[in-house]
């Protein structure tokens, strides 16, 4: 195998590992604490944490990791050139709520870039995986793959994902201003992966974010041949200061759109 099998194989390996422990948090949530960006944290975010850190350090041992859970490690400048970022539950409100749209994020990034990456959705039993060379694939639960391709975009009927969690004035801006045939809402960084599966043309993010939110999934959709970029058309660069995200866009190859007023400025 070469080195981006290597990580796939253990990012896999890793995911299944920790929706295994949050599946056995998920009806018995115990004490939720508020961080001080008024988001929730469980113990399963903290054990999951623990899983994916140990068998990173462990595969890994001169790779930085950056984890939503680990402070100590938001420094900027703490992991340039190559790293991990770990979401060990993206979509917390989600995993909270029990409607099943949680998951789990590993990605590896490369000079900026998400190389490969790991999406988990243990209470849909999907599991995406994507890496540059390699393409995209979905996993189900008695593990079979299958490669994953874009929707063929009709521009003139767009299906677009909005988040369930942050639909911000700017979205709902951009959905009026563009040819959308039908809306659809989903938790976490399911959305990069359902656009990877053909389940949708576009996500326009207008809302905060940070990098461990969004690197897995956007290495899954570039795998597929899908493409995230900020609103000025740049590129995304990881590893950038504090670890927060721009505010982006991630499509299919062939969706176009326009903003409106609101999202432009």
């Amino acid at each position: 195998m070469n080195n981006l099998e290597n990580v796939i194989a253990k990012l896999r390996e890793l995911c299944l590992q920790g929706g295994k422990e949050a599946m056995q948090h998920y009806c018995n949530l115990g004490k939720i604490i508020t961080k001080s960006d008024q988001s929730p944290l469980t113990q399963a975010d903290l054990a999951v944490d623990a899983i994916i850190v140990e068998g990173l350090r462990d595969a890994f041992p001169k790779i930085p990791i950056v984890t939503e859970e680990r402070a100590s490690n938001h420094q900027t400048g703490y992991a340039t050139g190559k790293f991990f970022l770990v979401d060990p539950i993206d979509g917390t409100k989600e995993f909270i709520n029990q409607n099943g749209e949680f998951t789990i994020n590993i990605a590896l990034i490369e000079n900026g870039n998400p190389v490969a990456g790991v999406v988990f959705a243990p209470a849909l039993g999907r599991l995406f995986w994507g890496a540059e060379g390699l393409g995209a694939f979905e996993e189900d639960e008695n593990g079979n793959s299958h490669a994953l391709e874009l929707h063929e975009t009709d521009n003139d009927a767009l299906i677009i994902f909005a988040s369930r969690s942050h639909l911000t004035p700017e979205t709902e801006a951009f959905i009026a201003a563009n040819k959308v045939s039908e809306i659809k809402t989903a938790g976490s960084s399911l959305k990069f992966c359902l656009i990877a599966a053909g389940e949708a043309d576009l996500y326009p993010r207008f809302g905060p974010t940070m990098e461990w939110d969004v690197a897995a999934g956007h290495a899954v959709l570039a795998a597929a041949g899908g493409c995230v970029f900020r609103l000025d058309g740049n590129p995304i660069a990881y590893g950038q200061k504090h670890y927060r995200s721009p505010y982006f866009i991630a499509k299919t190859q062939a969706a176009e759109f326009v903003f409106a007023k609101a999202d432009a400025s």
